[in-house]
């Protein structure tokens, strides 16, 4: 690992993120299927649930957040302020509409940044996460900022495509884990943090 985990994340993110955008519709649809099944079958009995609307080269477009409907929960999904890198949260209505960045928010009623403290679980997104639980996102920190809010025993989930999970990620001090990734392949649970 390099001694400057910055430098060594932009080097990452960028090939990720080239990885993402060259990935064939059908294996993405594909993906999509496969962690919508694992992730209801999982999170059956949950209350409430933060999460978030995939963009088309993510895992789980198309398919996240409508399958948690069948939950029955409260899903709460992101809302980007116009200015400033702190996630403000919205119940979802199921109709979304084209945010900050192009990114879907919900259409339903608004709630400041502290809103995720009422999730059980809280599924976030990442280009790349290692066996530790460590997440590397698009380097906004717009997650790492509202984790700040999440209860300390709520479940953090992460997606991945399969080859998107790996061995070890560069750590900042601000980094906090996730207890599991779901990937097509299944439900994998890291040691993420001492719930």
């Amino acid at each position: 690992m390099s001694d400057d985990p910055a430098a060594a994340k932009a080097a990452l993110r960028a090939g990720y993120l080239a990885r993402r955008v060259a990935r064939p519709v059908p294996e993405r649809e594909a993906a999509a299927d496969a962690i919508a099944e694992l992730l209801v079958g999982r999170l059956a009995g949950t209350a409430t649930l933060a999460a978030f609307v995939p963009d088309p080269t993510e895992p789980g477009h198309g398919r996240i957040p409508a399958v948690f409907a069948e939950l029955g929960a409260r899903v709460l999904l992101p809302v980007i302020p116009a200015t400033g890198r702190q996630l403000d949260w919205a119940v979802d209505t199921g109709r979304h509409l084209p945010g900050r960045f192009g990114l879907m928010e919900p259409d339903g009623p608004r709630l400041d940044a502290t809103a995720i403290g009422a999730a059980d679980v809280v599924v976030v997104p990442a280009l790349v996460v290692d066996r530790a639980g460590i997440r590397l996102g698009r380097g906004g920190g717009y997650y790492d900022r509202a984790l700040v809010h999440a209860r300390p025993d709520a479940l953090l989930v992460t997606l991945a495509f399969d080859d998107e999970v790996v061995d070890e990620l560069p750590a900042e001090e601000h980094d906090r884990p996730v207890d599991a990734v779901v990937t097509p392949s299944g439900w994998l649970d890291l040691p993420g943090r001492t719930r």
